[in-house]
């Protein structure tokens, strides 16, 4: 028998692609799944087209800057999560963000708002003596003020500083928190931007990093997104204001 027979995970925000890969992946190592997101109609037909299990998986309607539908949203579920990935995200192009605040606004409530409400209602919910880990899918982009994203980069570093920090509140019952620092993947999200091949991730790559999430709190999917992880953490001001 699978150990993971018993063990439920919830994922929000699990239209994304890396979500659907997460989706499969969990299934296989024999989680439950509860994917959560506002599009039911293109995860139902994600479902339908893989074959997936239906017995294993269930779709509810999740939307992240809906904030006053949260607390009724986890309180409905009818088995309380061993896992929770926050995967929801949003992007708008710079540029646009700035001389249009509703842009701006959206990522702020999706990438950031959204999960410090809904990830606050689940951790503070000391009844469930199931939940054992959270992970919070944030970006490269977070970690440097860059020209060319800063304003969805700010949302993402609000995020993972979020996280760090409940990943200390959480520590003394033992529940692990993760943030998934990632770089360039082939995603809807990402479509139409002129991105260095040599760096784009797959989906599924990236799902493993999280379906696999150890101890470590920063994960780093891809030895090349390592490197830059290091060098945008350690490059004196002057030079990063160089880059684009």
């Amino acid at each position: 028998m699978n150990q993971n027979t018993n063990k439920t995970v919830l994922i929000l925000g699990a239209n994304s692609d890396v979500a659907k890969q997460c989706i499969k992946q969990y299934l296989e190592k024999g989680f439950a799944v509860i994917a959560a997101s506002r599009n039911t109609v293109s995860l139902e037909e994600f479902i339908h087209f893989n074959h997936l299990d239906r017995s294993k998986v269930s779709v509810l309607s999740f939307d992240a800057a809906d904030f006053d539908s949260h607390q009724k949203f986890y309180s409905d579920l009818s088995t309380k999560p061993h896992i929770v990935v926050y995967a929801a995200g949003f992007l708008v192009d710079n540029q646009n963000a700035l001389e249009d605040f509703k842009g701006a606004k959206q990522m702020m409530e999706v990438n950031y708002m959204g999960g410090v409400s809904i990830l606050s209602i689940i951790a503070m919910d000391k009844s469930n003596k199931n939940l054992e880990r959270i992970i919070g899918l944030s970006s490269l982009s977070g970690v440097r003020g860059r020209k060319s994203n800063f304003v969805y980069g700010s949302t993402k570093a609000a995020f993972t500083q979020f996280l760090a920090g409940l990943r200390q509140e959480l520590a003394s019952r033992n529940i692990i928190v993760n943030a998934l620092v990632i770089g360039y993947i082939r995603t809807k999200i990402n479509e139409g931007l002129e991105l260095n091949e040599s760096l784009i991730m797959e989906p599924d790559y990236v799902a493993r990093f999280i379906v696999n999430a150890g101890n470590s709190f920063t994960i780093v999917p891809n030895f090349k997104w390592k490197i830059i992880y290091f060098i945008l953490k350690m490059l004196p001001e002057s030079l990063a204001a160089k880059l684009p």
